[in-house]
């Protein structure tokens, strides 16, 4: 557990009692602080009770009174599209609002780092897609190069849940936009931008609102060392704000699908291969179309962003390649699940958007296409372009029917639900094909979450191998 520091003797209020809520919780009491703890789930107020936390009710009038600061949890709107009551409260009461990352980037290093060789670092990874694959990738390739290093943030445990730092560690977190946003506090050493597209929309005010809270991460904290994806003009802006010549290495540009120009630090996939340069001369390469964890451009991006994360921690090459050939990929993230004379089976549920979708058919050939669930504004017609190597689609869920219109001559069929679907593309698959789950919708119609629908469909797959 990593204390929370500054709040000694202090009340400090915490909003959400969820995973990163009641790890909060506990690492203000370790730091000596009063953590007063609320949430509208009873069951969630019994939990923290359970761990010795007294209930505050924040909706009260005079809640407030006494309290140095509100902790909130990512999932609680302060802004848009409109304010949480209680968080409105206390802004208008004048307490400062934050979230368990900006404590945590003020709590993690202490007087014990002094006597330290290697000073322990950050790496922080954001972006619209691939966040959790780059982080994930970052990860494995410091296991391989036998650093010592933790993961978390939006994946894997709490921030406040890692373990006190080492001499030279290196811990790589994944950060959301909603955990951006409220951040009090973001110092990391490496900051890694992947790519933007539409999503939160509404929880940012816009698409601009959400680029803002992905960009705090970069002007908050001036990192030592900024990776950023320069395939959208938000990332060219981007890389163009940080870096104060053309030459300045303090910037790495990534990009998926063009060679990069210029007399700085590069980074780029083009045809499956990844190339670093240098001051304009090519350093290194990398084969990339033979790695299974990594299949695609977008993972070749992935691959781009994670190379050059650890090449800046100083990495070697031979090293980073040797991971990338180790790297087995995460769930729901084209994972590979499965294999019976000569088709292949992945899982890829965690394509709930229609740009994620569109990654996933572009990186196999010739595709059975397991789609649907509860459908995003705007259908699936942005597709259309991608839809050539599929040789069939099987529609699940909510909106299988709506997708169905927007398929044009594509083969379909109305499987409805997920156990008809894999079976029919099982039975109808042919040596060479890809058997592939990349919904396009969110899940909330027939499953909790991404996860749990993932589940499923690995489930019916291995029962069926």
């Amino acid at each position: 557990m990593i204390p929370v520091q500054g709040y000694e003797g202090r009340r400090v209020a915490v909003l959400g009692l969820g995973r990163s809520g009641l790890a909060t919780a506990r690492a203000l009491r370790a730091g000596g602080a009063e953590p007063l703890v609320w949430d509208d789930s009873p069951e969630a107020r019994d939990k923290a009770a359970a761990e010795g936390f007294i209930p505050h009710d924040l909706t009260r009038d005079m809640a407030f009174d006494g309290v140095s600061a509100l902790i909130v949890s990512p999932g609680i709107p302060h802004l848009y599209p409109r304010p949480n009551p209680i968080i409105a409260r206390a802004m208008a009461a004048g307490v400062p609002v934050d979230n368990d990352i900006g404590l945590f980037f003020r709590s993690w290093a202490v007087q014990g780092w002094d006597a330290f060789d290697q000073t322990p670092r950050i790496v922080a990874v954001t972006g619209s897609n691939g966040k959790s694959t780059t982080t994930a990738l970052i990860h494995h390739i410091l296991e391989v190069a036998g650093r010592r290093t933790q993961m978390a943030g939006n994946i894997g445990r709490g921030v406040f849940d890692l373990e006190p730092a080492e001499d030279g560690e290196v811990v790589v977190l994944e950060l959301s936009s909603y955990q951006t946003d409220l951040a009090r506090a973001l110092t990391p050493d490496i900051a890694v931008f992947t790519n933007l597209s539409p999503d939160h929309l509404d929880r940012h005010g816009g698409m601009g609102g959400y680029f803002a809270a992905k960009r705090r991460l970069f002007a908050e904290g001036g990192p030592d060392r900024a990776v950023i994806g320069v395939d959208e003009a938000e990332g060219v802006y981007l890389a163009n704000q940080l870096a104060e010549a053309p030459e300045d290495d303090r910037v790495i540009r990534i990009s998926a699908g063009r060679k990069l120009e210029g007399a700085g630090w590069t980074v780029f996939a083009r045809k499956g291969f990844l190339a670093e340069w240098r001051k304009g001369r090519q350093v290194a390469s990398i084969d990339l179309r033979g790695i299974r964890g990594l299949p695609g451009s977008h993972n070749h991006q992935n691959a781009c962003a994670a190379y050059a994360a650890t090449r800046a921690l100083g990495i070697g090459p031979k090293v980073i390649e040797q991971a990338f050939g180790s790297f087995e990929g995460l769930p729901h993230r084209s994972q590979i699940v499965g294999e019976r004379s000569g088709v292949i089976f992945v899982n890829d549920s965690k394509a709930t958007n229609v740009d994620s979708a569109a990654k996933a058919l572009q990186a196999f050939g010739r595709i059975r296409w397991i789609a649907g669930g509860l459908g995003k504004d705007g259908g699936i017609g942005a597709l259309v372009p991608y839809l050539g190597s599929v040789a069939k689609a099987y529609l699940i869920g909510h909106s299988a029917r709506d997708f169905a219109l927007e398929l044009g001559a594509t083969p379909h069929e109305i499987s409805e639900t997920m156990e008809r679907a894999v079976a029919s593309a099982m039975a109808e698959a042919e040596p060479g094909d890809v058997v592939l789950l990349a919904p396009a919708a969110a899940s909330f119609d027939q499953y909790p979450n991404f996860e749990k629908r993932g589940e499923h469909f690995t489930a019916l797959v291995r029962d069926a191998l």
